[in-house]
This record gives C-alpha cells, sequence and structure tokens, in this order.
C-alpha cells in the first residue's frame, strides 16, 4: 500500500495513533519499527535511545526515545513486554530510521506479554483510510511527548 509516496509493506501491523509498526518473528519474538511517515514529520533523527535489553514496558509507554530535528519524543508500545534486543546500527548511525525504516532502521526486537498482541493493529487493506485520517486530523501537532 502507499501512503505518502512511501510502499507500506501490507503484512506489517500498524498502530496509527503512535506511527509504529510490527512485525511478527519466530519464537513469538517482534521486530518494531518507526513509519516513514511519523520519521518525515518529526525531521533528521539525531539520535535513539531504546529501553535496555531485559527491560519490561507498558502498553502505551515509552520504550524508546527519538531526538530528532523537529521533535523529541518516545516510540510508545502498542501493547506490554520486555525488550530482548535493540538496533545497536542506530548507535552510530540513527539516521537509518530517516534512510530505512522498513529496514536497517528498524528499533527493537520484543516479545509481548500476551499472544493477542495485534489486537487493535491494522495490516493489510485497512491501512489507507486509516492513514488518511490521522493525516486528516492533525492529532500528532498536539501530541506531547
Amino acid at each position: 500500500m502507499l501512503v505518502d509516496g512511501v510502499e507500506y509493506p501490507e503484512h506489517l501491523h500498524y498502530d496509527i495513533e503512535n506511527q509504529v509498526w510490527y512485525e511478527a518473528l519466530a519464537d513469538d519474538l517482534i521486530r518494531v519499527g518507526f513509519t516513514p511517515l511519523s520519521i518525515k514529520l518529526a525531521g533528521e533523527v539525531l539520535a535513539f535511545t531504546p529501553k535496555r535489553v531485559g527491560k519490561t514496558f507498558e502498553a502505551q509507554r515509552s520504550f524508546a526515545t527519538i531526538e530528532c530535528g523537529k521533535w523529541v519524543g518516545a516510540a510508545r508500545a502498542a501493547f506490554s513486554g520486555n525488550v530482548v534486543a535493540s538496533n545497536s546500527r542506530l548507535d552510530a548511525r540513527p539516521r537509518l530510521l530517516n534512510e530505512d525504516p522498513f529496514g536497517a532502521g528498524w528499533m527493537l526486537i520484543v516479545r509481548s506479554d500476551t499472544s493477542e498482541w495485534q489486537k487493535g493493529l491494522l495490516s493489510g487493506s485497512s491501512l489507507g483510510k486509516a492513514f488518511e485520517a490521522w493525516i486528516a486530523n492533525e492529532t500528532y501537532k498536539t501530541r506531547s511527548n
């Protein structure tokens, strides 16, 4: 699906409100990243600070902090869980989030506290309208970090 000129993989699960994507991996692990749209709005990524490996996180709370040219804020989790790994390449090159958000710019590998972690996330053909509504509502402009 095409959003703002970028192809969004339909096999991923998207938290539209927080602009975070999730990819189911083997062994109940989940890869996490920011959407290209969120990174475009935030500007050039200057720093990425994830929760440490082994730390837990709660739903709708931060599991990483991103410092950008236009915004400093939290990447918020759609579900509770724990951090299994973080992308160490982002330590030296945080701009990978800008350059390759669905590839080398992934942020974390996590494990959810529940097998229903996908509940409330969108994928497939429902994405287009959801992204359009998020852009039209402009709630990202007034959201606190």
